[in-house]
Order: structure tokens, then sequence, then C-alpha cells
């Protein structure tokens, strides 16, 4: 698990003791500042760090004995030194962005380590696709690890992936260098009914000795809940309420409280903390997911800190959940997550521990940023031609393909309707009343029910399945479309004119991948995302721009709805309750079993 240029503490301990001792000199120090001690919780003023051969080598009161002819002073003037923040679970692919470009937007916000799952990539690209994305991460100048994806299909027999990974394909992963742990195990029914492929996964994980995320989307904290921790996750952060994070912390999980561009779950969970009193080091701060216009205009890992400060966190405490528990979890205390010798010197100045503005980034002894400006250069991987050309829909769409025929001689039909939930991740199983037209269900725009269908894109098929959707308040005519469709990342198309949706599924056929939205027979904003439908390897400030224009155009056709966007995109993820839409139909999560899209007729 060694950084591409860092030596291990073992290699480097000889040369590490010669400088804490004065007899050789640091490469770096940093003097006058105010040491933020997360493994004791204090904050130590008139502090200096020194650093030599990207580790820290010496922390105390003066380290002047460890200063040469060479070392580079940095003069922290007064300000906190805190460690290099951590996120403990998101998607790079969640940024639109790769690796590299993920890396660069998130250097200046004071990230210098990212615990990350691509197992959006690992359903269009299988397991190639995730090696590229670890490759791609080992060559960073920050520390991104790798969880082996855990869960393409997501669940078994409600959607067709393009690739399937296989617990062969796991125990392969653990030997790749950085690889940290099996990513979110979404397939909690098949953790509680002992299904021997989820199991097996488990199990290959555990017996490398890395670390199994976990991923319970359930309010069911009973006998199910108490089966899926017996099963071996050792984290969750689908919790949405205080009792959520209790009664994982109990069960000797840490439970991760998330801020991601749509997931606002620290606020209503932090309380265990704040007010319940619990220790807070089973806990921890993550993103998720985040899109590249959360990441240029708000922040990373110090939004979530800052978040938690603002819902009454003590900013000690709010550090460490973001930083040593973080390291802890994953096996790194003694690599990561704190400045102490021995660990990668990854420290951040800042003069204020509430507003947390991150005024100087160094991560393994090298500045990296300053006031909001990376300094270093992100690498890319070379991407293949095969990586770019995965959405193959098979046919041009027409509007015909989206329409819902209703039951012979119905007049008005009950249809199940998806109800998306502003800032949470799970959806509601509402129902709606229908008309029917010359034998089609018709939508209702003036009642916000409008049209959702997922195009397959896998397999050049040529299928369209069809439902309705509730929430976007979308009016006119419109159609909005993306190929990031979680997990199995068919096509995602939503709206309120069939003609419209055919269009903007075409245009992402046409382009290879993205998120196109269309208003009135015309293209009013697109993302291309070449590589896997997912991602695009251009710097996050462009990514950024053509998402706010994609915002803009979705609130031109009527939706406010706070980062409508992430809603969209997860409309398929059957794993998460109460109804979703997969290429084999609609999807009753509350059971995991298919449902029909209309429930009734007259």
């Amino acid at each position: 698990m060694e950084h591409t240029t860092l030596k291990s503490w073992a290699d480097c301990a000889p040369h590490l003791v010669a400088v804490a001792a004065g007899r050789a000199a640091a490469d770096l120090v940093i003097q006058n500042g105010q040491w933020v001690n997360v493994h004791t919780r204090e904050v130590l003023p008139n502090h200096d760090i020194a650093i030599a051969n990207g580790r820290i080598a010496f922390v105390g009161a003066d380290a002047s004995h460890c200063i040469g002819d060479t070392t580079e002073i940095i003069d922290a003037e007064g300000r906190f030194m805190i460690p290099g923040l951590c996120d403990g679970h998101m998607h790079v692919e969640s940024g639109m962005l790769t690796p590299a470009e993920f890396a660069r937007a998130v250097i200046p916000h004071g990230t210098t380590s990212m615990f990350t799952d691509p197992h959006e990539i690992a359903n269009v690209l299988g397991l190639e696709g995730v090696r590229m994305m670890h490759d791609e991460a080992l060559l960073q100048p920050i520390n991104m690890f790798t969880q082996m994806p855990s869960c393409a299909p997501s669940a078994p027999g409600l959607e067709t992936t393009g690739f399937e990974i296989s617990p062969e394909d796991v125990a392969e992963a653990m030997s790749w260098p950085g690889i940290i742990g099996l990513g979110e195990m979404m397939n909690f029914p098949g953790v509680i009914n002992a299904d021997p492929k989820m199991l097996a996964e488990i199990a290959a994980t555990q017996n490398a000795g890395k670390t199994v995320g976990g991923h319970y989307a359930s309010p069911d904290l009973g006998p199910a809940f108490h089966a899926y921790v017996a099963g071996g996750p050792a984290d969750d952060h689908e919790g949405t309420c205080e009792a959520d994070a209790i009664a994982r912390v109990r069960q000797g999980m840490r439970s991760m409280m998330r801020l991601g561009s749509a997931w606002y779950d620290v606020e209503s969970q932090i309380t265990a903390i704040t007010e319940k009193g619990l220790d807070p080091r089973n806990f921890i701060l993550c993103t998720d997911d985040c899109h590249s216009g959360t990441l240029v205009n708000d922040g990373h890992m110090n939004r979530v800190v800052r978040h938690a400060i603002e819902c009454g966190c003590d900013p000690l405490i709010a550090l460490q959940m973001a930083t040593i528990n973080t390291a802890t979890h994953f096996g790194l205390e003694r690599e990561l997550g704190s400045i102490t010798p021995g660990r990668r010197a990854d420290v951040i100045l800042t003069s204020d521990l509430r507003a947390l503005p991150i005024e100087h980034v160094i991560a393994c002894g090298q500045t990296i940023a300053k006031v909001g400006e990376c300094l270093v250069d992100c690498p890319h991987y070379g991407w293949p031609d095969h990586a770019r050309q995965t959405v193959h829909i098979g046919r041009q769409r027409v509007a015909d393909d989206f329409i819902v025929a209703a039951p012979s001689g119905a007049n008005r039909v009950t249809a199940n309707v998806i109800g998306v939930v502003e800032n949470q991740a799970p959806t509601k199983a509402l129902t709606a009343e229908l008309p029917v037209k010359d034998g089609r269900v018709q939508m209702d725009v003036q009642n916000d029910v409008c049209q959702i269908a997922l195009v397959e894109r896998h397999r050049a098929l040529g299928t369209t399945t069809n439902g309705f959707v509730s929430g976007f308040g979308y009016t006119g005519k419109m159609a909005m479309a993306s190929t990031v469709a979680h997990d199995s990342h068919h096509m995602i198309v939503v709206g309120t004119d069939r003609e419209n949706m055919a269009l903007a599924a075409n245009r992402l056929g046409e382009v290879g991948g993205g998120v196109t939205v269309f208003k009135d027979g015309n293209e009013c904003a697109l993302v291309e995302l070449p590589i896997a439908g997912l991602m695009s390897d251009q710097p996050a400030t462009e990514v950024a721009t053509k998402a706010q224009k994609m915002v803009e155009a979705m609130e031109a056709c009527g939706c406010t709805l706070n980062n409508a966007y992430m809603q969209h995109s997860l409309l398929a993820l059957v794993v998460i309750p109460e109804l979703r839409i997969s290429d084999l139909g609609l999807v009753d999560v509350t059971k995991f079993e298919m449902t029909d899209v209309i429930q009734a007729h007259t």
C-alpha cells in the first residue's frame, strides 16, 4: 500500500530517527504553528513539524535542531496545523471526472486521502474498468485508495449490467497494490439470506486482512439488520436518522455520515454525538457522491467538516471524524490521519478551525496547493478506445418507444409512481390516477407525474422499459437523459413529452454518453461523458460549467429540487427503497421483486 514515490516508514526509519535526533537535516520544517493533535483532541500552540522523505520525523515545541542548509522552512504564522482530510467513502465517477481530474479538483480543498469505490465503472467495464481506475489513482500526488466493487449487479435478477463481478474477481483484486478493501456491500438481502456469492466476496476480503464496506439501505433495525452485521460489513453510510447511527456503532460498525451534493445525512445523525454523548471514535464523515459543480464551487471534505461544526459538533471531534477515525477504520492509523512521527506528511494550514479556510496544503511533504490553487500535476491514465465507446443503444428511439400501454378497455388507470425525495437517496412508492387516450396511459404533468424510461445501452438490444415518476416539477415539453444511471448505468430518460424523450436518448447514443436536456425539441444543455458513459477527462472547472448549464436547463423546465440531477441518476438504483426502475421493469425495493406499472384500471 505504498504511494508511488513514497518510501515505507520502515525504509525511512533510520533517516527519520537521525532527523528527530538532530543528526540529519529535515527536508521541510513548518514553524510557529498550532498543532491540532487528533489523537488527544488538543490544540498545542507554538509547535514545529519536521519532515523528511515525505514523512513526519519530529513534532515539538522547537525543531531548530532539525534544520540544515538545504531545509525548506514554512512559517505557519500561528495558524492551525491539521492533518490532511480523508473521505471515507466516495465514488469518483459521481464527479463526472476521472481520478486525475477529481484529485485536481479536491486538492485545493485539503483532501489528501480518499477511499474510492469504482463500482459505477465496474457495471460498465467489469474488472478491467476497476483496474483502470485503480491504476490512475496510484499515479496521483495524494492518497487514492481503491475498494474493490462488490455488487455488479447490485441486485441479481432485478437488473442487467454490462459486466458482473465474481468472488474470483474480488480475490484477484485483493492482491493489487492500491486495493484497501471491499466496496459497499449493497446486496444486503443477499447477505441476510447467506447468499454464497456475497459471503464468498466478504470472505476473500477478510482473508486478505482488509476492510469490508457496508450499505444497509433499510429502516429495519430488527433481526435483518443484525444478520447483515453478522455477515461482516464493517461500516455503513446509508443511515438517515439518529437511530440508524446509534444502531450501527453499538454493533461495532463505523457509522459513516455523509454530506454529498444531494445527500444531507449529517445533521440528522450527529445528534448521537452532540446530544446523546456517544463516543465519537466510531463515527466517520464522508461525501459518497459529489458532482463537479459542488467540488468547484463549494468544496469537498472541508465542506463536510464545516457542516458538521455548524450542526453543533466540536471542531476537534469533526476533524477526528475526517482524519484519524477514517485512517483507523481502514487499518492505516500508523500511516496517515494524524500529524505524528512516521506518518505521511499530509498537513493543512488554516487560520480558523470553524470556517476552515484551506490556505496551504502539503501532501507527502510537498506543497500541492495554496489558497485555492492546485500547484501539482495530476497524471492521466491512457484510457483505451473501447473504454470510450460504451453506449450501444442498438437503434434510434422514436416516440412510440416511450408508450405505456393501457389494459384493454381502460379509461383510467391507477399507476405505481416513483416519488423523488429531496436531499435523500430513498424514494417513495406513490400511486396516481392517470387518464387513458387511444389505449395509451397519459402523463399528468399538472400534478407532477411525468414519464421515466430506461434505455438499454450495454448490449445494443434496442429495449426500453417505461414507468412514471413524480417530484421533479417539470412543465412544458421536455426531456432529460443520462447514461449515469446508478448502478447498472443504462440510460435514464425522464420527460413530459415522448418526442423529446426520443431526441434526448438518441443524442446520447450519438455522443457516446453523458447528460442532455431537451426543451421544445431543442437541446438546452449537454455534458459529454465519453469514458464509460460516466466520466470526462476534462478539468473539473470545464465540466462544472457544462453541468451548471444542465442545472439551469432543468430549472427552465420547472425543476427546483436541490441537486435534482443526482436524484435523476439514482432512479435505477434497485437496492435503495422504495420504488425504482431497471431494464427489466419496475422494482419494489421493499420486497426486492418486480412489480407492475399499472396497479388497477377502470
